[in-house]
């Protein structure tokens, strides 16, 4: 069990890829969050010990097995706080996005006016 294990964009990543599609194997999971299956196992085996997840496991053939990953009640509801989280922080970003574009286009206005510019490298 992984102890006050805090939670990140990746585990939020993956709480919302498997709250879509459950049935991805790691290997999947692993090529849709563009991470190493060696961070996809972990991610999972912590989202599991915290009870977020449950893992169920399906023997599909003779060599491979079919896993189906669960978002608990548990798991909603970290899920449901990380999205606000992340809202709430993208928000922010966009914002301060927002008023670095007005600074820059004010600041290649001037100069435009200065004649330091050229109007093919505007815009």
């Amino acid at each position: 069990m992984i102890p006050k294990m805090k939670l990140n964009t990746t585990h939020f990543d993956l709480l919302r890829l498997l709250e879509k599609r459950s049935n991805l194997n790691q290997r999947d999971i692993s090529s849709e969050l563009k991470i190493s299956l060696g961070k996809t196992n972990y991610c999972l085996k912590a989202l599991c010990d915290k009870g977020y997840l449950k893992i169920k496991k399906f023997n599909s053939s003779k060599r491979k097995a079919l896993y189906i990953y669960h978002l608990t009640p548990k798991g909603i509801q970290a899920k449901a706080n990380l999205t606000v989280q992340f809202l709430k922080r993208k928000m922010t970003e966009y914002n301060q996005l927002e008023v670095q574009i007005k600074e820059l286009d004010q600041e290649v206005q001037r100069l435009s006016e200065l004649g330091m510019l050229s109007t093919t490298n505007v815009k």
